[in-house]
């Protein structure tokens, strides 16, 4: 593969919060970068996403794919609420890119999204795994109304919370091009701003940690509603 892997991320615990429930991981030598955004509140969110953080790396060390990682996640979240350990019914929206030589693949459960600059187009390349992205789908209402809607934060699937033993993971591959950009962000980034007011930082000619610390302050000045994690891993020329 050509070129150098460069990543910047950083998290952020937005105005309004006490505590950040959203956790990463930065794995180069694995070619692994995971975002992750728990639910459950105090001693469930943020215990949610670092135990899926930690078990997806784990199962990538051990040779197990992505799809086999979160389900690998899915089963340790619900096990340590069940034995005591967080809360009962927490869980974590998670979205991880995954690099070997010039193939990616993608892979996330819940609404924590992953968006990819090939240096001609932006677009977000993961798909919600939410109440409303099931409403526009369906032509119910309109894509613009969704950052509005009063049931936006609704999951349809999250690591650790639901009642099945399995969980839906949804996966997406394809060959990098040099100069190309990912951003894996939760949702916290991603209600705060439109994909137009992503795509200005993202396209231009910022470093990416530059990128990243642009973006957030962007968040924080809309409001910040949320905890706002967002990480940019990019394949430099």
């Amino acid at each position: 593969m050509k070129g150098e892997i460069r990543c910047g991320y950083a998290t952020n615990v937005g105005c309004l919060r006490d505590h950040n429930e959203d956790a990463y991981s930065v794995e180069p030598e694995l070619g692994l970068w995971v975002v992750a955004d728990g639910m459950g509140g105090h001693e469930g969110g943020e215990i949610a996403s670092e135990i899926t953080i930690t078990t997806v790396s784990q199962a990538i060390r051990a040779g197990r794919t992505l799809k086999e990682a979160f389900a690998e996640a899915h089963a340790a979240v619900k096990d340590a609420g069940a034995s005591g350990v967080g809360k009962t019914g927490m869980g974590s929206t998670v979205v991880a890119l995954r690099i070997n030589d010039n193939d990616y693949e993608i892979a996330w459960v819940g609404d924590s999204r992953i968006y990819l600059w090939d240096g001609k187009e932006f677009r977000q390349i993961s798909h919600d795994h939410s109440y409303v992205q099931l409403l526009v789908d369906n032509q119910l209402i309109e894509k613009n109304d969704v950052r509005s809607h009063p049931m936006k934060h609704i999951v349809n699937q999250a690591i650790g919370n639901c009642a099945n033993d399995d969980v839906d993971v949804d996966t997406l591959a394809g060959r990098l091009v040099e100069g190309c950009r990912f951003l894996l962000c939760s949702d916290g980034l991603s209600d705060e701003l439109t994909d137009e007011e992503i795509a200005s930082v993202i396209c231009s000619k910022a470093m990416v940690q530059e990128a990243v610390d642009r973006l957030i302050d962007m968040a924080l000045d809309s409001g910040g509603s949320d905890n706002i994690t967002a990480m940019v891993v990019e394949l430099a020329g």
